[in-house]
């Protein structure tokens, strides 16, 4: 591999993990597991999501490649795993029941979905690993701590920016909302399925 400076080493990190989680393309997912949450609550569903993505991510940067081999779990399984968790909560939405714990508000969904996978999901968790192992200074190691902290950071205040649309689309609009962010939902699980069956084939 071709040596890098630390600058843009910290850029190609700040910009694949910025793709990955893609903070626009899940704030319609995230209005749409509020569900009959506050806007408050959801900037509070926002920052925790973020923090514990946060968490995630840092502690695969770290340890991830030691736990998988520990652990004799692939990249394959966990893409598989991510998918089947999406694919139950994209189900949730679709159908749209009124005692959707998923929505109602008795389930912490900071946590699940939004944390992970939809954050700390199988690419961000690979691509993250990757980072780790190129790593050659202290330097490199700081510059992927603050891309990592900077598209969380970001992530936080998109999702928190979003809250503000709840006002405008009201009940009715959230509810097609989660209907829209189900049926996405259930694809992006199905292309995370394939490409687990192909890593594992």
């Amino acid at each position: 591999m071709k040596d890098v400076s630390t600058l843009t080493f910290a850029l190609q990190a700040f910009v694949t993990l910025m793709v990955i989680l893609d903070p626009p393309g899940n704030a319609p997912i995230f209005l749409a597991v509020l569900g009959d949450r506050t806007a408050k609550e959801g900037r509070q569903l926002a920052v925790q999501a973020a923090t514990i993505s946060f968490l995630i991510i840092a502690g695969f940067a770290l340890f991830g490649r030691f736990l998988l081999d520990y652990m004799d779990v692939s990249i394959g399984a966990m893409q598989a795993a991510g998918g089947l968790l999406l694919l139950m909560v994209s189900l949730n939405l679709l159908t749209g029941k009124e005692d959707n714990e998923l929505t109602s508000g008795s389930k912490n969904v900071a946590m699940v979905p939004l944390a992970t996978p939809l954050l700390a999901g199988p690419g961000a968790i690979v691509a993250v690993m990757i980072f780790a192992h190129q790593v050659k200074s202290v330097d490199m190691g700081v510059a992927l701590a603050a891309s990592v902290i900077a598209v969380h950071v970001f992530v936080a205040l998109a999702l928190m920016a979003s809250t503000f649309i709840l006002k405008l689309i009201g009940k009715a609009g959230v509810d097609l909302l989660a209907r829209i962010a189900g049926l996405v939902l259930s694809g992006i699980a199905v292309q995370m399925l394939a490409n687990a069956i192909h890593a594992l084939a």
